[in-house]
């Protein structure tokens, strides 16, 4: 035990217990250091490995300098003194992007998630949750005072007879869903979930966070590829992914992003996005709205390595570049994720409670930036572990 801790060994007793549980099922983790340098992450040691582990889906981040230049922090928030005319300006520009009436730019996107969720599902409400939903989702659920179901991962039908049997008891009804699920690389049933939804008077809710930059002809996401826009009032995203930036934001009717201004408790009580992350979103989004190419590159290599590996998708699912590798049991990932670092490539081990029991796995996160031979160098690796 350490200097300064005010509890006695024994109060801390359940709480080894708890770390050591950890280590005999191989779920015990670790921060680790590692500097970025372009496509490559170095530890310590000077050992460089291929990144498979970020979100960096159009490369915009790997393109950039790894040394930030100072933050201009905004000190305040967004209430208080810290909203700029550059983050009115990127607010706006989200609205324009998502083709929704206003926006609310959050300092993260777990804050946009789970203070959004908290914010809207009031007493007297009903929130229908995807089990396999982000855990920002899910902690947004959990804090809200609405009553809660969590209905099996994309059972639409679920959701109807939840729906059909219950409806009359609550004044909203919220349908909260991942459009790209981060772990699985699954796609949601939004059409589905839209005309049940439509049909018992409830509302979906959509986080794009895997979705945004990959999908959709201005790169907004999976609504837009499906011509769902109008449908789905509501979109939750993030600038920390293919935006290659920080934040979150909510695109939605100005009713909603003015009540979030002044309900939601994660926007609020937060220190405001700095200036030079704002400027950097802006950019971003300049780049993805008007060029197609890199989300195109990504897509297809996508539908490369799910074609090489085997991997059998639906539909747009191909096109996702979030690609699993299911190992089973834990340690069975973690000796897997070793393999390929021993091969200079870093593709991280997700465990439970990540993904459910037994379904350990590697996840591999592609980018526009990757060459084709990196990819192939990957299948190659991943295919010599079968």
């Amino acid at each position: 035990m350490g200097e300064g801790a005010s509890m006695s060994e024994a109060g801390w007793q359940d709480f080894e217990r708890s770390l050591d549980t950890l280590r005999n099922q191989s779920r015990f983790r670790q921060l680790q250091p590692f500097r970025t340098e372009g496509l490559e992450l170095v530890d310590r040691a000077g050992n460089r490995f291929l990144n498979f582990g970020g979100n960096d889906y159009l490369g915009l981040a790997a393109g950039r300098s790894s040394v930030p230049p100072p933050s201009a922090a905004a000190v305040a928030s967004a209430l208080v003194c810290g909203w700029t005319d550059q983050h009115e300006a990127l607010a706006r520009q989200i609205a324009r992007w998502e083709g929704t009436e206003s926006a609310v730019v959050f300092p993260s996107g777990y804050a946009a998630c789970s203070g959004t969720i908290a914010a809207l599902g009031r007493e007297g409400d009903l929130i229908l949750s995807d089990a396999l939903n982000h855990a920002s989702l899910i902690d947004g659920c959990r804090l809200s005072r609405a009553e809660r179901v969590v209905f099996p991962h994309r059972d639409v039908e679920s959701v109807a007879e939840v729906l059909k049997s219950r409806r009359g008891q609550f004044a909203r009804v919220w349908i909260v869903t991942e459009s790209v699920f981060s772990m699985d690389g699954h796609l949601a049933p939004l059409v589905e979930l839209l005309d049940v939804a439509e049909r018992y008077g409830a509302t979906l809710v959509v986080d794009e966070a895997h979705a945004s930059g990959v999908f959709g002809g201005t790169g907004s996401g999976l609504c837009e590829e499906l011509g769902l826009k109008e449908r789905v009032g509501i979109r939750i995203g993030t600038l920390s992914k293919a935006v290659a930036a920080r934040g979150g934001f909510v695109a939605a009717p100005r009713i909603v992003a003015d009540f979030l201004v002044n309900h939601c408790r994660s926007l609020i009580f937060s220190t405001s996005l700095s200036q030079h992350e704002v400027r950097v979103a802006l950019e971003s989004l300049e780049r993805i709205c008007g060029d197609s190419e890199a989300r195109m590159r990504v897509r297809s290599m996508a539908r490369l390595v799910r074609e090489r590996l085997g991997i059998a998708a639906q539909g747009l699912e191909v096109d996702v570049p979030i690609v699993p590798f299911l190992c089973g049991l834990d340690a069975r990932a973690l000796e897997a994720a070793g393999a390929l670092r021993e091969a200079g490539l870093f593709v991280p081990a997700i465990r439970p409670p990540t993904v459910p029991e037994g379904q350990a796995r590697l996840r591999a996160s592609l980018s526009a930036g990757h060459e084709e031979g990196m990819i192939l160098r990957l299948v190659e690796a991943l295919l010599s572990l079968r």
